[in-house]
């Protein structure tokens, strides 16, 4: 891979940047009061932006992952992950982005946006070594659950060319973070704020960085993050590649796209508002009587499901109601330790926790096979929100349902949400034990046999062999390449 003609192409459109740079170096993002609506009111769809009209024609997309130009390792990789054929946005931007060219892509949650950066981004790093605190690859998330899972699915590929991981994230250890930096990672995985800190600290700098990748950058804009944002991204190579993916493209993401990138190419796979066809939306209209008893039938179904709530005490509440009763629930919101978090996901995703109660921390980020049912019982403020708590679910050409409870004085609002989305929901009043609130849900009556936490999370690895001295036994066999603080 040429990358000595990119940088000489980049240096000529670095004055560029510099200069819009300049001219805008001290604007910020929205306020955190202004971060979401007040429940109820009417917030209407984002105005999107004017698109960057591309000047270079792009290249043609590819029907299969042998026809890219990426090391023969990562190919092989795919096959065995069982990645025959690419996605739609990942045939449309690899081949763009593999040849170094600025990428604006749009597509719904679960449409393949992860290894449509991720590949490229490994590709263009293969071969090079970082300095010890100089990364040169960065991918920008906007949360610890979504870092995770970016990590997790780069993990093989990054292995593949002997490429070292570091993901960084608030709620763990600054410290060994910054050791892991130190130690040098060609690639780091961060979240806006954790990244901020060590870049202050002196442990990690960013001049280095050739490849800087945006994952759903509306919510980072959406959760305040543009100022710390915009600071990270003052620091990169300026004649860098630039890759922006967001779910939507309203005005909070223009200031980034106008400010860091160049003639890109822009894809674009569903409309920013549109619904998920693979997915059924149903409002279910309870009173407030039979809404908990229609909550805890739902969640004593035979499957997983996730059911979102608005705080992290309604979360917690509602958690303990459905163990005492027998459900197998797990609690995950921001107001949980990290090592919390990741124990809740992995027995959610082993199966021995059937229901995540959960608050927006899991709207994006997660990714579980074989679920089907997304559950809010709480609605959400706006339409986006919808969009991709409704996203955990219909993922990779899977069907799904979403269901919705409303209460009498919270049908004007959600009618009103659903016009946003576009969606054209089935209405159903339903009381709890209702044939329809079963044949749609799955719903049925719990157990009663109450449960503990521990029932809800997968056994705890066997301790570590130690020596006489009481020191971890040495592991035999080669060091793996790869490290992740995740």
């Amino acid at each position: 891979m040429n990358r000595t003609a990119r940088t000489t192409a980049g240096s000529s459109r670095g004055h560029g940047r510099d200069s819009r740079r300049s001219q805008a170096a001290h604007r910020g993002g929205p306020p955190r009061s202004a971060k979401r609506p007040a429940q109820g009111r009417p917030s209407g769809p984002p105005k999107e932006f004017a698109l960057p009209v591309t000047h270079t024609p792009p290249l043609p997309a590819v029907e299969t992952f042998a026809g890219l130009d990426m090391p023969d390792r990562l190919k092989a990789t795919l096959r065995a992950q069982g990645m025959n054929a690419p996605f739609p946005i990942q045939a449309a931007t690899l081949p763009n982005a593999l040849a170094g060219r600025d990428v604006l892509g749009r597509g719904r949650t679960g449409s393949g946006k992860t290894l449509a950066f991720g590949l490229a981004l490994l590709a263009r790093t293969h071969g090079q070594r970082a300095e010890p605190r100089h990364p040169l690859g960065l991918v920008l998330v906007p949360t610890r659950e979504l870092a995770q899972q970016v990590t997790a699915a780069l993990t093989p590929y990054a292995q593949a060319l002997r490429l070292r991981l570091t993901t960084v994230v608030g709620g763990m250890s600054i410290s060994r973070q910054a050791r892991d930096l130190k130690a040098g990672s060609e690639v780091v995985i961060a979240t806006p704020g954790r990244l901020k800190d060590l870049v202050e600290r002196g442990d990690c700098a960013l001049e280095q960085v050739a490849v800087t990748v945006l994952d759903e950058a509306d919510q980072m804009a959406d959760m305040g993050f543009m100022p710390q944002v915009t600071r990270l991204l003052d620091q990169v190579r300026a004649d860098g590649q630039r890759l922006l993916f967001s779910a939507t493209l309203d005005r909070n993401v223009d200031l980034l796209v106008r400010r860091y990138l160049s003639d890109p190419v822009v894809h674009s796979v569903d409309p920013s508002a549109g619904a998920v066809t693979a997915m059924e939306h149903h409002l279910l209209h309870v009173q407030g009587v039979d809404k908990q008893a229609a909550v805890t039938e739902i969640a004593a179904r035979d499957g997983r499901v996730i059911m979102f709530l608005d705080t992290k005490h309604a979360v917690d509440r509602l958690t303990r109601d459905l163990l005492a009763v027998g459900v197998r629930a797990s609690a995950l919101h921001g107001g949980k330790s990290q090592a919390q978090r990741t124990r809740t996901l992995a027995g959610f995703k082993s199966g021995h926790a059937n229901v995540l109660v959960a608050t927006n921390v899991a709207a994006r980020g997660i990714h579980v096979d074989n679920l089907d049912l997304v559950v809010n019982v709480d609605p959400p403020n706006d339409h986006k929100d919808y969009l991709h708590r409704g996203g955990r679910t219909a993922r990779a050409g899977e069907s799904g349902t979403v269901v919705t409870l409303v209460l009498p004085g919270q049908r004007r609002g959600m009618n009103r949400l659903m016009s946003d989305a576009s969606i054209t929901p089935v209405q159903t009043r339903v009381r709890a034990g209702d044939a329809d609130l079963g044949r749609i849900t799955g719903a049925r009556r719990p157990s009663g046999d109450p449960l503990t936490v521990a029932d809800t999370e997968p056994p705890k690895p066997a301790p570590t062999q130690r020596t006489r001295r009481g020191r971890p036994a040495a592991r035999r066999g080669r060091r793996s390449s790869f490290r992740a603080a995740a």
